[in-house]
Formats: structure tokens, C-alpha cells, sequence
């Protein structure tokens, strides 16, 4: 026992194991405190948590303007603002999608000139020459 004490190797596992240890700890802490609700917005309120029974659990959205210039505070709830951004996510996709069809081509277009241009020149200089080639 005295001399795996004097060795690196059992202090490093040793400490790997606090280590560990201290990871599981925190982990479980943290799954045992996130058990709470959590709301999106300090606005709206839980079901069960209202004080006034006829007050709808939903806020109202009627009144809401359509041409909003960013998110409000909290969850925000206007369809024409998530299809505005979800149309120019979709415009930005389409633009890295041609980039990347490029990058593509080109690389096979380069590929393709280094096979034409290098290597079957090479291979055929090497049948008509009658010898075969040496690694």
C-alpha cells in the first residue's frame, strides 16, 4: 500500500474521483432544484396561481400591431413576426445552400481537371512506354 501512496498514477486516479464525485453531486443538486416551473415571461402568470378566477390564462392578443421591428419582452406570440423571421432563416439557408453547391462543384471541377490533365496523361504515357510503374 505504501507504494502505490509514492506513485503519480494513484494520485491522479484519486483525484479524477473527487473530481467525479464533486460532478455528480452538483448534477444531482441540479436536477433536484429544477423541478419548479419556470415561466416565460414574469408577465404571464401559471394556471392555479391567480388571484382573480374569471381572468383568462392567456394574455390578450388582439390589439397587437403587426409591424413589429423585434421580439417584445418575453415569449413573443405574433404569427406575422415568426413568419417574417422564419421567411428570412429560409432566405439565408438558400444562400448557404448555393454557397456550399459551389464549393462543391468547384471542387469537383478541379479534381477532375488534376485527373485529365496529370494523371491519365501519366498512366497512358506509362502503357505506351510497355513498363509498368514502380512505387
Amino acid at each position: 500500500m505504501l507504494k502505490w501512496i509514492r506513485k503519480p498514477l494513484f494520485w491522479m486516479v484519486v483525484a479524477e474521483m473527487v473530481v467525479v464525485s464533486l460532478l455528480i453531486v452538483a448534477a444531482w443538486n441540479l436536477i433536484g432544484t429544477g423541478t419548479k416551473p419556470v415561466l416565460a415571461s414574469p408577465a404571464f402568470q401559471l394556471p392555479g396561481s391567480t388571484t382573480e378566477p374569471n381572468r383568462p390564462v392567456l394574455p390578450d392578443l388582439s390589439g397587437r400591431k403587426s409591424d413589429q421591428h423585434g421580439p417584445l419582452p418575453g415569449l413573443n406570440l405574433d404569427s406575422a413576426f415568426w413568419q417574417q423571421r422564419l421567411r428570412e432563416l429560409n432566405g439565408d439557408q438558400a444562400f448557404f445552400e448555393q454557397l456550399e453547391w459551389r464549393i462543391v462543384h468547384a471542387a469537383m471541377q478541379s479534381v477532375r481537371r488534376y485527373l485529365e490533365t496529370v494523371v491519365l496523361p501519366s498512366i497512358r504515357h506509362a502503357e505506351h512506354a510497355g513498363g509498368s510503374l514502380v512505387v
